[in-house]
């Protein structure tokens, strides 16, 4: 379900001392390939040096008028300097000129707003940084008067006003009674299952509710809405899962719309469930939307050219399908007075690493102000859901180093910028304000199975032999590979859920409810469209992806969303906080 993407060898290879920051402007004259009124700019050139080779990673600030199409073009110092294979922009070289070129969805910037490109890089001799920057013709050298006058024309209408600033704050949550029901089927169950969890609506029939399905309780939307205001509850959560080509570099939970069908999407699946939470009935619930987990991710890094790169995630990026879906969604519900809208950011092992980080950011943000939405409909984003990162690593920092070496170049750490979701939340959530969402947002973390107690939990550092022997010992995340995804052998109940755990979080959630499968051991016929992964299959011995890595996956498990009770079992066994 949350498909990482594994970094090539060349992106892993940063080992050494080379990685310094230049903020500069520009100087390079290069053809105007679109007019703007007042273009201000800021360039932040970074790179990471091996011998003979290097990662440049680069942010365009748009300090003046909006922008809509960009070209950035600057000068190497030294004529053995080459860009070799890049992303989030159109590289071409000649001689030691370098042009990039916005691509079909980072090509907006507004005021403020800022975007990041990278490159793979060779050089000889040295690797001095550029100097100066261009963008669409004009010198980037950070100045800021005053842009051009905005037009008398009336602002967008907002949405209604009148939400809270956390909806999760004082009060209580909504308790799933068929969750609750198969929870307390099992031994000891009772313990946890007056935990509010989320209700996945991944399929047009789970509006009206599927009694026949072995994976979807009976109850609809308004079923639950209904029972949210028996119960007095104050919030209810909904995971809204349903894209066109959903899950595009995965199968477990390939959904039942294919790629092209994105009208059917919004009047057979976003229209009715906007129609049912905006009845005036339930304008005392603050009702919480999880906005199509795995999916705007999926288009930085499983498309043609990454590895693990699939042709329905190259479709869906090309005809839109997630960027404008998601856009319909966050336009459609956010009109609701009382609704609030996180959009899935995915976790730290999909999107840690700087080529991915950036980017990332800038799909979620062309996202939100696609097919009529704002930014104002978001109300924050949400991170690991379904997944098994842990919230804190206790004993390994991303800034430690054995004998010199840094922490980050551990096989299990992969030059990644962050080892665990708490701080990569904080990091992504400032990211995400300085692309132009609201200052305000608050992230989410998904706790419902990352808290990797038990008997295998590390009681302090790993040994210092080596890079590997510290992080491996001292881990608390037990997976084989920060890679597998599905039915995690070993992982335990997290920290529940609970409001302002931390600056800058609004909430741990359970938006995955303990004991529903990630996806079936073997393929297993359904009427759900849910396909059978070999990521899910314990015998199988991993891909590109993970490292090929043996999957670290539980064995029987049913297809996904159905009731996993060996699994339900081990999350309580292993549990931290301890039951």
């Amino acid at each position: 379900m949350n498909v990482w993407r594994r970094l090539s060898a060349p992106r892993r290879a940063l080992a050494l001392a080379g990685a310094g920051v230049l903020v500069a402007g520009g100087l390079v004259t290069l053809p105007v390939t679109v007019a703007h009124a007042a273009t201000r700019c800021d360039v932040t050139y970074s790179t990471n040096d091996w011998p003979g080779g290097f990662t440049a990673n680069i942010t365009i600030h748009n300090l003046g008028d909006p922008i809509n199409g960009w070209t950035l073009g600057w000068t190497f110092p030294n004529s053995s300097q080459r860009v070799q294979q890049g992303w989030s922009a159109e590289f071409s070289q000649s001689g030691s000129q370098v042009t990039a070129r916005n691509l079909s969805y980072n090509g907006s910037l507004a005021t403020g707003a800022s975007t990041s490109i990278g490159f793979n890089g060779a050089w000889s001799g040295s690797n001095p940084k550029p100097t100066s920057f261009t963008l669409n013709g004009v010198t980037c050298d950070g100045s800021t008067p005053p842009t051009t006058p905005p037009p008398t024309t009336p602002p967008p209408t907002d949405p209604p006003d009148g939400r809270v600033d956390n909806p999760y704050q004082g009060v209580r949550g909504y308790v799933n009674p068929e969750w609750k029901a198969k929870a307390d089927a099992e031994p000891g169950g009772s313990r946890v299952s007056n935990n509010p969890t989320a209700v996945w609506l991944d399929r047009i029939a789970a509006i009206e509710g599927t009694p026949d399905s072995s994976s979807n309780g009976a109850m609809g939307l308004r079923d639950h809405l209904d029972e949210a205001l028996r119960q007095g509850a104050g919030y209810i959560q909904f995971v809204i899962y349903n894209l066109p080509g959903r899950d595009c570099a995965a199968l477990a939970s390939n959904g039942e719309l294919g790629p092209d069908e994105l009208p059917r999407y919004k009047a057979e699946y976003i229209d009715p469930i906007a129609a049912i939470q905006g009845d005036p009935k339930y304008a005392s619930l603050q009702i919480i939307n999880i906005i199509e987990i795995d999916s705007l991710p999926n288009l930085v890094t499983n498309t043609s050219g990454q590895p693990g790169g699939t042709a329905m995630c190259d479709t869906v990026k090309a005809n839109g399908a997630y960027v404008n879906g998601v856009g319909y969604a966050l336009a459609k519900l956010g009109a609701i007075g009382n609704v609030y809208n996180y959009i899935d950011a995915a976790h730290h092992g999909w999107i840690g690493w700087d080529s991915n980080f950036g980017p990332t950011a800038d799909m979620l943000k062309t996202a939100a102000t696609a097919s009529g939405s704002t930014v104002r409909n978001v109300h924050g984003f949400i991170v690991n859901t379904a997944n098994y990162s842990a919230l804190r690593e206790p004993y390994v920092k991303v800034t430690d180093t054995v004998n010199g070496q840094t922490v980050r170049q551990s096989k299990w750490i992969d030059w990644n910028q962050y080892v665990d979701e708490l701080s990569f939340a904080q990091a992504f959530r400032q990211k995400l304000v300085s692309v132009g969402f609201d200052a305000g947002i608050g992230m989410l973390i998904d706790t419902s199975r990352n808290g990797w107690g038990g008997s295998a939990r590390p009681a302090g550092p790993g040994p210092t032999t080596s890079v590997d022997a510290y992080v491996n010992g001292g881990r608390i995340d037990r997976r084989i590979h920060a890679g597998n995804w599905c039915n995690q052998a070993g992982a335990g109940l997290g920290e529940r859920p609970r409001a302002n755990p931390e600056p800058g979080i609004d909430a741990y959630v359970w938006v995955k409810p303990p004991g529903e499968s990630d996806g079936s051991s073997e393929y297993i016929p359904n009427d759900e469209g849910k396909g059978f992964d070999r990521m899910c299959d314990p015998t199988y011995g991993g891909n590109a992806r993970n490292g090929n890595n043996p999957t670290g996956a539980l064995p029987n498990a049913p297809i996904s969303g159905a009731w996993f009770s060996a699994q339900f079992q081990e999350l309580m066994r292993n549990a931290y906080p301890p039951l």
